[in-house]
Formats: C-alpha cells, structure tokens, sequence
C-alpha cells in the first residue's frame, strides 16, 4: 500500500498544473507549512483508472471546498485508484 500512495503521489505532483486553484503538497513539504493552514475537512476519488483522473478529481472537489491545499494521506488500487485527502485553508 505504500509503495502505491507513493506512486500516486509522485504522479499527481508530476501533473500538477496551476489550472486548479488548490495545490497538492506531499507530506514532507506540507509539514513545513502546516502552522500556516486550517483542516477544512477531508475529500475522496474511487473507480478511476489513471492517476492523473483521481488528481483531477481531488483538487476539483478541494476547490468545491474552498480548499487552499489538499495533502494525499491515502491511496491504493483494485483494478481501480481510489485516493483520500486533507483539505486545508489558509489562517
């Protein structure tokens, strides 16, 4: 399971764009930041086939939110990637 978080954390930072307005942070840069931020609540993807759908999906439903960053905290496939993600605001 970790070697597929990871796997999908390292594809959704590699297509990450500025077309969307929240931004995905792995965890490591997020802790750098964290003081900064207020959990908003949490999102979620499942029965997507490529990672880069389940990043779409999960920073559009972040947006939806008002979400300023989402951090990946769960991730794993079954045929399907579903993935699961915190969603923070700006202090």
């Amino acid at each position: 399971m970790k070697k597929t978080i990871a796997i999908l954390l390292g594809t959704a930072v590699l297509f990450t764009s500025n077309v969307f307005a929240a931004e995905l942070l792995s965890r490591e840069d997020f802790k750098k930041v964290e003081t900064q931020y207020d959990k908003i609540g949490t999102v979620s993807t499942s029965n997507q086939v490529a990672a880069s759908d389940a990043k779409k999906e999960l920073i559009e439903k972040a947006d939806q939110k008002g979400a300023d960053v989402l951090v990946l905290t769960s991730g794993h496939t079954d045929k399907k990637i579903h993935g699961t993600a915190d969603i923070y605001k700006k202090k």
